[in-house]
């Protein structure tokens, strides 16, 4: 199981497409259940912030492993969500794994992962 806190930038400008695109996401949220399945994504949940003038989105998961990888996904929804992605996302600074120090998830709740 990974576990996992990455923070991307956002690029300059495209405050009103990233909230068009967690309304998107939220509002297809069925479909978007179903990728998540293939990816043996646990949990992912996404968290917006606005910090010194900059403006990021941080992915939080919980993966189990060998799921199918979202660019190798051939579901409309991940296709929107890389167009997303790839107009949003400042690839030039790259991303932050943020480091991982205590996973505390009940063992009931981790046999249901499995």
């Amino acid at each position: 199981m990974k576990v996992e806190l990455t923070r991307y930038r956002v690029k300059a400008g495209k405050t009103s497409k990233v909230k068009e695109w967690m309304d998107f996401l939220n509002d297809h949220m069925e479909d978007v259940l179903v990728t998540l399945e293939g990816e043996k994504m646990f949990v992912e949940t996404i968290f917006h912030e606005h910090l010194n003038g900059e403006e990021y989105l941080y992915w939080y998961s919980v993966q189990g492993s060998g799921g199918v990888d979202v660019d190798d996904s051939t579901h409309w929804i991940d296709k929107k969500h890389l167009e997303y992605w790839e107009e949003c996302i400042d690839e030039n600074f790259g991303s932050i794994d943020l480091k991982t120090e205590v996973v505390m998830i009940p063992e009931n709740v981790r046999a249901s992962m499995n």
